[in-house]
């Protein structure tokens, strides 16, 4: 995974190898709550917001931008559109960013799903204005962060770019996300569960480093073992709430869990084999216009569980099974056989800068070995549980 521009924090925070310092990065405000987006007017005054650059999709501009772009004009601040084409590429962010240098904005709000928000904070980034995420789906733990994943214009992952600051502010509307897809919320938890078993690596790996090149946090591996705690016990409660369009005390727990608890724990816990085999399958067609982020990360934290403890792999994989989420190979529309495709994510996943966070070495064959093993794990429980959620939100969404 290449980086793509100047800032990086690791000759910052970790430029004495021997003494490495623990960092916790997080965001200055976090708002959560049913129909915050009609204030959010009142949040930018936070800013001493005046004009206000809106990064927003066609679609959202109809919705849920409506009303972020009424409450700033009630606040008397200027909004101005530049509308998102729905992929976090280096040519979209420079197309957005020279839009918007010549309109004098003083911040910029991302609104949508995890590549628009990622593409907002690498546009506020460029123009040197503070960046306000409004995530229109749990889906993944993007918001919070510092960095942004990036893809080709075709949508293969490409590179990260990390930033000196965190949003200033993140607010979600959980009466947004109640009248989303299901797919959506269940794919967010399969990217947030992964955030404990990585970040209970690193934090048992001496030599382990995040994603600012310095040692993980207590506090971080806490909020991600509160994550995964939190999928376990409330994450079929929620995804029945969003079936429902209702928003209940457990939509709002998992919510919290999929964009905060997530968010703060992947950044200061440290990643791990679990997110590289994930970002190796958007390398593989038929997966990556299919599937969504944390669908492919569920995957990945299956195959790192195989890696180091097989009891727990068949805990998560009940869950997942339970929620909808894949389990093995066919729920990604590939096979065992396909040997070129799982060649080309087990190469690409030794391409991952923090797969070294395993407590063991990792080659080609031993990430090919292990997804395979995942793979039958997952056969074993759809065969004893069924396969039932996973059937019903897949076909709900073609």
């Amino acid at each position: 995974m290449k980086t793509t521009n100047d800032y990086l924090p690791h000759p910052i925070f970790a430029s004495d190898e021997k003494r490495v310092p623990r960092v916790l990065l997080a965001p200055q405000r976090y708002i959560q709550g049913n129909g915050v987006l009609d204030h959010m007017g009142n949040y930018l005054s936070l800013l001493n917001t005046r004009r206000a650059g809106i990064l927003v999709s066609t679609r959202g501009q109809q919705a849920d931008g409506a009303r972020v772009i009424d409450s700033l004009e009630n606040s008397g601040i200027d909004p101005v559109i530049s509308t998102f084409n729905g992929e976090c590429s280096l040519d979209e962010i420079n197309l957005h960013a020279g839009h918007l240098e010549s309109k004098s904005v003083d911040c910029l709000v991302a609104i949508g799903g995890g590549k628009c928000v990622d593409a907002g904070k690498c546009i506020a980034y460029r123009l040197g204005v503070p960046v306000v995420i409004v995530p229109t789906l749990a889906s993944n733990d993007a918001p919070c962060s510092a960095l942004s994943v990036l893809y080709t214009p075709e949508g293969v992952s490409s590179g990260v770019e990390f930033f000196p600051d965190n949003p200033a502010l993140v607010v979600v509307d959980t009466g947004v996300i109640a009248n989303a897809s299901e797919r959506y919320l269940v794919a967010g938890m399969g990217d947030a569960m992964a955030t404990w078993y990585e970040a209970r690596v690193c934090l048992q790996n001496p030599n382990a480093t995040t994603t600012t090149g310095t040692r993980p946090t207590l506090a971080a591996a806490a909020r991600g073992e509160m994550c995964a705690k939190t999928l376990f016990s409330e994450g079929q409660s929620a995804a029945e709430a969003v079936a429902a369009n209702q928003v209940t005390d457990s939509l709002e727990n998992i919510v919290e869990a999929n964009t905060l608890l997530s968010g703060l724990g992947f950044e200061s816990g440290g990643l791990a084999v679990a997110h590289g085999i994930a970002q190796s399958y958007t390398a593989v067609p038929v997966v990556h216009d299919n599937y969504l982020h944390g669908e492919m990360v569920a995957m990945g934290t299956l195959t790192q569980l195989v890696m180091e403890s097989k009891e727990e792999a068949r805990r998560v994989a009940v869950f997942f099974a339970e929620v909808g989420l894949p389990i093995h190979l066919g729920q990604l529309s590939l096979s065992a056989d396909d040997r070129s495709a799982l060649d080309i994510v087990a190469g690409a996943t030794m391409e991952f800068p923090f797969i070294g966070n395993m407590p063991l070495a990792l080659t080609p064959e031993s990430i090919l070995t292990s997804i395979i093993e995942a793979h039958e794990l997952g056969l074993a429980v759809a065969d004893a549980i069924g396969d039932t959620a996973y059937r019903r939100l897949h076909c709900a969404s073609t």
